[in-house]
């Protein structure tokens, strides 16, 4: 398998996604895809109810928040009753929160009593990533967090649905070392042909906001924006940039493995939310095929244009 449009999609009746007039409280709303998401709720109509930190209702991403149209809410994480108070007559809580554990499983499971007590029907946590709940524990620290917030929510009398999405595709122009336009080489370990899901941010914040607005919603919705193996991120890097790339096969997965372990132990970097061994188990992750998404609801949302690899490389 090379590169492939994702199209095996959920047989199902396509969803109203009529705009709630209760508000969508958005909680991490000054992150990166939190600002995005809360931009597209906007352009779908919904009421948005941003949540920040003490003394966060005055940066430059809070004022952005309000020139869209959302109201800016400062809450204190730690206090229940607060958040309580903040999620009063919410159609739905969705939460973009980024940490570790006292982020992921504390604050998030502090949200989620909140929302319970004040009665909002549904809970979009904060997981937004591949298919975290096919690992072992061990093999990923973030997916363990996420799995463990996981068993919280599944317990809790609310409508919960997971958006989970593969990798971010913005990261293969930069975070994610596969594809080096400086020796024209992909990299990677393993099996050239193994299919990975990516999402560009953009294309996960507009997924995620027609979720929130659809009451219909399972208990996972799973979207990629293209699947494409290690040769058709090499197909998509020779034709966006014009210049031929090879491919560059680092060794077996047992090989990153081992590397991962030597780094941990040389950089531990426990309190670092994303340390280069975190970025080295994601990868081993998807590699492994482990975290591969199965059946594909990208079609739930017929009005969303994926961004495919090529047309993300050819931009930048």
């Amino acid at each position: 398998m090379t590169s492939t449009p994702a199209t095996k999609q959920n047989s199902q009746p396509l969803p109203d996604t009529t705009s709630d007039p209760a508000p969508i409280v958005l909680a991490g709303a000054t992150g990166a895809l939190g600002l995005l998401i809360a931009h597209h709720l906007r352009q779908r109509g919904a009421t948005v109810r941003a949540l920040v930190r003490p003394g966060a209702s005055t940066k430059a991403e809070a004022t952005s928040l309000r020139l869209q149209g959302a109201t800016v809410v400062e809450v204190d994480y730690n206090n229940v009753a607060d958040l309580t108070q903040a999620c009063t007559g919410a159609s739905c809580v969705v939460s973009v929160l980024s940490g570790l554990r006292e982020v992921i499983v504390d604050a998030q499971t502090r949200l989620l009593e909140a929302a319970v007590a004040a009665g909002v029907p549904r809970f979009i946590p904060s997981d937004f990533s591949a298919d975290f709940t096919k690992l072992p524990d061990g093999s990923n620290r973030n997916f363990d967090l996420r799995r463990e917030f996981q068993r919280r929510l599944d317990k809790a009398p609310i409508q919960a649905t997971s958006i989970l999405n593969g990798m971010f595709m913005d990261l293969l122009t930069g975070q994610a070392p596969l594809i080096q336009p400086s020796i024209r080489r992909v990299v990677y370990w393993g099996d050239a042909d193994q299919p990975l899901d990516f999402t560009t941010m953009v294309n996960t914040a507009e997924f995620t906001a027609a979720a929130a607005l659809d009451s219909t919603t399972p208990r996972y919705l799973r979207v990629a924006g293209e699947v494409a193996s290690i040769r058709g991120l090499q197909a998509a890097a020779t034709e966006a940039m014009g210049k031929e790339f090879k491919l560059l096969r680092a060794g077996s997965l047992g090989v990153l493995g081992g590397l991962i372990k030597v780094t941990q132990t040389l950089v531990p970097a426990e309190n670092e939310i994303f340390p280069p061994w975190q970025g080295m188990q994601y990868l081993h992750n998807m590699l492994s095929g482990q975290v591969k998404l199965d059946t594909l609801d990208n079609a739930r949302y017929p009005d969303i244009r994926y961004t495919q690899v090529r047309e993300l490389l050819a931009r930048k």
